[in-house]
């Protein structure tokens, strides 16, 4: 980091043992079945995060995490520092840490970590672990408390407006799945009151009716595109757990799964589908073919119109009934494209239907606005991130 006699002057190079407090003392793990005894509402995070929620907690605060063992320590396809907040509880695979007041911006010191190399630091092939000893050791340069405190309060910003907008787009999609519970569940759709009901379907409407999922879904379609022509490529790593607009990373291939425009990804393979992996593809060139990871089952409108098609798919019965249908080795299941032959849904009638698509539109386009807004926010942090770590930004100059 120093790239000049200014930056030698006013950055300090310090041991981040001797600008920070740890706080791993407090940790205390829980195996899954004392957890499983134990669920609540409380965050019980790890190395990469939160990964289950209990009845109590040991912090109430806002602390960051280091990762302290793990592949991720490595790949980095998550980040190794991160926020906990309010009350929460932390096992012993992640380190809790405070910068020293006056001495270390938490914020300053969270971002250094995203974006350095600490691989001298990391020990053991099979698995890797930061030690506390080895994280007291990483050597960095701080600039004065103040210069630090803007820096962290820039990022911040970014990270503010992502963490809004991905909230927004949450209860948006939130919303989505109460309309289609209530229409399509619990058949309280508008006009219900008009509508009799048929016994030998319990409470679903008279012209309503059943249908296996494949006969009113195109599953797997078929789809034709010109040959040796490159298309953009979407891997089970771009799809998140939740929020259903994705967007692909650039890579581009001429092989692999073919879907376009409104068709809906489906994680066949364990544990994606088990963690809720999914994607709903908005696309601004409707007539564009993606490629996709050959893990992934498309679900394409038919008789079912796209946003119900990909409602459907986030419906916890739909999804426990594909598990039931996963065969293969351990760790390596897979969904059978034969499970939806015996999925039943309520199938409405068509102006019906149409009504149900016409609400969702304008709710899928708000989210499909929010992931790009937060996808050029990303960059943008990106951008300045090393910038700002480095004293290359005439901020510290003032």
């Amino acid at each position: 980091m120093m790239n000049n006699d200014k930056h030698q002057i006013h950055w300090k190079k310090v041991e981040l043992g001797d600008v920070i407090d740890v706080f791993d003392s407090k940790r205390i793990p829980l195996s899954s079945i004392e957890r499983k005894k134990r669920q609540g509402i409380f965050p019980y995070y790890g190395a990469s995060g939160a990964i289950d929620y209990i009845d109590d907690y040991i912090f109430d605060g806002k602390y960051l995490l280091v990762a302290e063992d793990g592949e991720n320590l490595n790949s980095r396809k998550l980040p190794i520092a991160f926020w906990a907040t309010a009350k929460f509880w932390v096992n012993n695979h992640a380190h809790i840490i405070l910068g020293k007041e006056g001495v270390a911006d938490t914020e300053f010191i969270k971002n250094w970590l995203l974006i350095s190399n600490i691989s001298g630091y990391i020990t053991g092939a099979a698995q890797p672990k930061l030690s506390q000893a080895n994280l007291k050791k990483i050597e960095l340069f701080l600039p004065p408390f103040e210069v630090q405190k803007k820096v962290g309060a820039i990022i911040a910003c970014f990270d503010d407006l992502i963490e809004n907008n991905t909230k927004r787009i949450k209860l948006l999609e939130q919303t989505a799945q109460l309309i289609y519970e209530e229409w399509f569940v619990n058949f309280r759709f508008p006009g219900h009151e008009m509508v009799g009901s048929d016994a030998m379907f319990g409470e679903m409407p008279e012209s309503w009716s059943l249908a296996p999922f494949s006969k009113v879904v195109d599953v797997n379609p078929q789809i034709t595109f010109p040959k040796n022509r490159e298309h953009r490529f979407v891997t089970m790593g771009d799809l998140s757990v939740g929020a259903f607009v994705q967007i692909p990373d650039g890579k581009n291939t001429k092989a692999g799964k073919k879907f376009g425009h409104r068709d809906t990804l489906f994680a066949r393979i364990t544990p994606c589908l088990e963690n809720g992996k999914g994607g709903y593809m908005l696309l601004d060139d409707e007539n564009e073919i993606l490629f996709g990871s050959t893990e992934f089952i498309v679900l394409r409108e038919k008789t079912l119109p796209s946003a119900l098609v990909y409602l459907i798919s986030r419906d916890e019965r739909f999804r426990k009934h594909a598990q039931k249908s996963m065969v293969g080795a351990s760790g390596r299941q897979r969904v059978q494209e034969k499970c939806f032959d015996s999925y039943e849904v309520p199938v409405a009638p068509k102006p019906l239907l149409d009504k149900f698509e016409a609400i969702c539109k304008p709710i899928f386009r708000e989210i499909y606005y929010l992931s790009h807004q937060n996808l050029a926010l990303s960059r943008i942090r990106d951008f300045l991130l090393p910038k700002l770590m480095s004293d290359e930004m005439a901020l510290f100059n003032q």
